[in-house]
């Protein structure tokens, strides 16, 4: 494929005729549109709320420092430094030095002179021992990282099933301009004989004015379909990228491949299927929702968690001589213990009906989709077996077409035949080949809507 410059834009094709096949031209896609890039970006941000909710889990350093000094009397000098080591059950490691002076010094925050060390451990013995909202958080983080893999599945077999029938329709304007290019051949022919006849008195002079008018029908038809080419072509330009930054155009050399028929099945993965056997728990789509389930699940034991009550326990170990493990006993602790509990619940068996029922509307989204989408695979499925019948009803009729106007032009260079009855057999002909361009497009269409249901990776 040859690339080069024109308008600051990359061109394909620049002074040469070059064929971009359906496989390729998606290639380019995968690799460089700005879409299929946004698509990674989805996997980017849930593996940073991974990171983030990790984060809920991390060590943590604190220090807290108190100081009141008044007409030349310190009242209060308290410094308070922890270091808390938070685990995955509702239970937190804790480590803490305290010094504390002062005139005025509150009673209880009487410590050694060198201060006073402490080690211990904080436990929710109800609610947030077995989940809390952080190891909940985790937990789905997990699960979407998963779920994002889907969605980006999905994004991009949507920009791809775009682009797709995108090309089919660039691959049937290029085959209806192929066809007026060959019949306009034939007219200009047709004409310049018939013409020659009449000078030299063996036609009438109202054929060459039929001939004409053939032929100018045809140029006509021809200046329709070069436009709608055009068209076609631009609207495929809007796919190609020579990297995230650099859109390309088509030039009038690249061409399609006109042996896409050949090549479909393997470009995209598409065959006939088995539907009765097919498994449409791995469809990405199904995938999505039952990590979407899964969340939720987890949102739901929660809820249900949060019904208990809440009591928290604390128990540190203190010493004035760290350095003595010995010296951290039974005999010298702080402890306490925090009780709370609502009366009526009223929010929190909201909460917990209101996880039920996302839970229950999943599990419905999700049978409603398989439905949908087993229908589907088997009503394109049958539609793709109608196109194949109906293309080879439609090659047998452009063929006996194609024969009728081989030998009514016979007759008419014999003479038994006329001008109107050449042009009537070329215009069933001509629309016959172009219905044979629109059941294959047809067929193409088919070919990537099945893609699109089934969501198949080919990235």
């Amino acid at each position: 494929m040859i690339l080069s410059a024109q308008d600051n834009f990359p061109v394909f094709g620049k002074d040469s005729v070059s064929i971009i096949g359906l496989s390729e031209y998606l290639g380019y896609i995968k690799a460089f549109h700005p879409i299929v890039k946004q698509a990674n970006l989805i996997i980017t941000e849930s593996e940073a709320k991974l990171m983030k909710s990790r984060g809920a889990f991390d060590p943590k350093l604190e220090v807290d420092f108190d100081r009141k000094k008044f007409k030349n009397t310190e009242y209060y000098d308290k410094l308070n430094a922890a270091f808390k080591i938070p685990t995955w059950y509702g239970i937190e490691l804790k480590g803490n030095f305290e010094e504390n002076t002062g005139a005025y010094l509150n009673p209880e925050s009487t410590v050694p002179a060198d201060g006073l060390y402490s080690v211990g451990v904080s436990v929710s013995v109800a609610k947030g021992l077995l989940t809390n909202r952080r190891m909940a958080m985790l937990r789905q983080a997990k699960i979407f990282v998963n779920q994002a893999k889907a969605d980006r599945q999905l994004l991009i077999n949507n920009i791809l099933f775009d682009a797709t029938v995108a090309y089919f329709n660039w691959l049937k304007r290029y085959n209806e301009k192929r066809v007026f290019e060959d019949f306009l051949g034939n007219a200009q022919i047709r004409f310049d004989g018939i013409k020659k006849s009449y000078e030299v008195g063996d036609k009438p002079a109202i054929d060459t004015l039929e001939a004409r008018i053939t032929l100018n029908n045809r140029r006509l038809n021809l200046e329709k379909s070069r436009i709608k080419f055009i068209k076609s072509t631009l609207e495929l330009s809007n796919y190609l990228w020579l990297n995230e930054n650099t859109p390309i155009e088509i030039n009038d050399g690249v061409i399609p491949d006109i042996n896409t028929f050949d090549t479909i099945d393997n470009t995209l993965n598409t065959s006939i299927l088995d539907i009765e056997n097919m498994n449409l728990d791995e469809h990405p789509k199904l995938q999505s929702l039952g990590y979407k389930s899964q969340g939720l699940t987890i949102e739901k034991r929660l809820k249900m968690n949060n019904l208990l009550p809440q009591i928290d326990l604390q128990y540190n170990f203190l010493s004035e001589t760290p350095e003595s493990l010995n010296s951290f006993n039974s005999a010298n602790y702080k402890s306490g213990v925090n009780i709370s509990f609502p009366l009526f619940l009223r929010k929190e068996r909201g909460d917990l009906k209101l996880a039920k029922i996302k839970i229950q509307d999943t599990e419905y989204e999700i049978q409603s989709t398989k439905v949908a989408l087993k229908n589907k695979i088997s009503a394109i499925n049958q539609e793709l077996n109608s196109f194949i019948l109906q293309n080879d009803y439609t090659k047998i009729i452009v063929d006996d077409y194609d024969k009728m106007l081989t030998a009514e032009e016979r007759k008419f260079f014999l003479g038994e035949s006329s001008l109107f009855l050449v042009n009537s057999r070329e215009s069933k002909l001509i629309d016959a080949k172009l219905k044979a361009i629109s059941i294959e497009n047809e067929f193409f269409n088919s070919k990537a809507n099945l893609f699109n249901v089934l969501a198949l990776s080919t990235y």
